[in-house]
């Protein structure tokens, strides 16, 4: 699922002078003939429905681009509420919900008094009482745009997670965990060498004849299991509900800054759950004699893609184009 089209979302104030301009504008857009009465009536009711129409349309393309909890695969739905107030998320979806109804409901209402006034200084009257009401419903909902803003902002960091065979990239922070995705499947993750680089869950493709498979690389972890931050929390969730395979990552350097005892500790953590291949990174920084006392099997990055693909299952869909998995060059 891709959350970067979440639509973005203008403040109260915004709204409404949007809409209030709108209908200044096109109500003297265009003469209207008939009596006095009939003109103030024409001219006023057209202003309340275009206030109307602005703010239902930007109300309800926000509602419609957020998603709902009916269809969300179980993964996003456990993100959501590892990342927001998700409570809070649904209660302000809902109070832009009520907005919309509210609005139309006092369109609706005050377009027929409207119609039924006699006077200009009634018909002038109304209209001021419906532009104040329709401020105050955007107010009382100020705060649910306010955080649906915080909200967009959090979730278009989330991949757009396929529902295929999936691999897990795991260790501890600045291992070199995205310099392997990269490797392994010619992604531009972004690399640097201090802790926590990786703060969202970076995704990447590679084909190995007909066979797909998808490799996300996690939030670095610090082995803590009663103790996780946001970050550390989006990385085990991963491992749990996504991964078929997990790829470890050692940094038996220790430029890392984390003992070859701490890493040995999270590797061991791991469980025997899932099938974990240990990945040997930075071994240009490494002497042979280094190499070859890691009492663990590893394997090369040519070693990991066969093997990952020696487990993926044979129902898994063929390639059918290239660019739908590979990145551009």
């Amino acid at each position: 699922m891709n959350f970067q089209y979440l639509a973005p979302i203008d403040s109260g104030k915004a709204l409404l002078d949007m809409a209030f301009k709108k209908a200044r504008e096109k109500s003297n857009a265009k003469p209207i003939s008939g009596e006095w009465l009939q003109i103030i009536r024409q001219k006023e009711s057209v202003k309340l429905d275009i206030v109307k129409d602005v703010l239902v349309s930007r109300l309800d393309k926000i509602l419609k681009s957020f998603p709902t909890t009916k269809g969300l695969p179980d993964f996003y739905l456990k993100l959501m509420e590892l990342t927001l107030d998700y409570p809070g998320y649904k209660k302000s979806l809902g109070g832009v919900n009520w907005a919309i109804g509210k609005i139309r409901l006092l369109q609706k209402d005050y377009v027929s008094k409207i119609s039924h006034a006699r006077e200009k200084n009634t018909i002038k009257k109304v209209s001021a009482e419906f532009y104040g009401r329709v401020s105050s419903v955007i107010k009382q909902v100020e705060k649910n745009l306010q955080y649906l803003g915080e909200c967009r902002r959090i979730m278009r960091t989330y991949p757009d997670i396929k529902e295929m065979f999936t691999v897990c990239i795991y260790g501890f922070p600045n291992v070199g965990k995205s310099t392997l995705l990269n490797k392994l499947t010619g992604s531009k993750a972004e690399v640097a060498a201090y802790a926590f680089t990786t703060k969202i869950i970076n995704s990447g493709f590679f084909k190995i004849g007909d066979k797909k498979i998808q490799v996300l690389d996690v939030p670095g972890t610090l082995n803590r299991q009663e103790k996780m931050n946001n970050i550390e929390l989006q990385a085990d969730l991963v491992v749990k509900e996504l991964a078929n395979i997990i790829v470890y990552v050692f940094d038996i350097s220790e430029y890392c800054g984390y003992s070859f005892k701490k890493q040995e500790q999270l590797y061991k953590n791991l469980g025997r759950g899932k099938k974990v291949l240990i990945y040997l990174s930075k071994k240009d920084m490494l002497d042979e004699d280094t190499i070859a006392g890691f009492k663990h099997k590893h394997y090369s990055i040519e070693e990991i893609q066969e093997k990952i693909a020696s487990f993926v299952p044979k129902e898994v869909p063929v390639v059918k184009k290239e660019e739908e998995i590979l990145p551009e060059e």
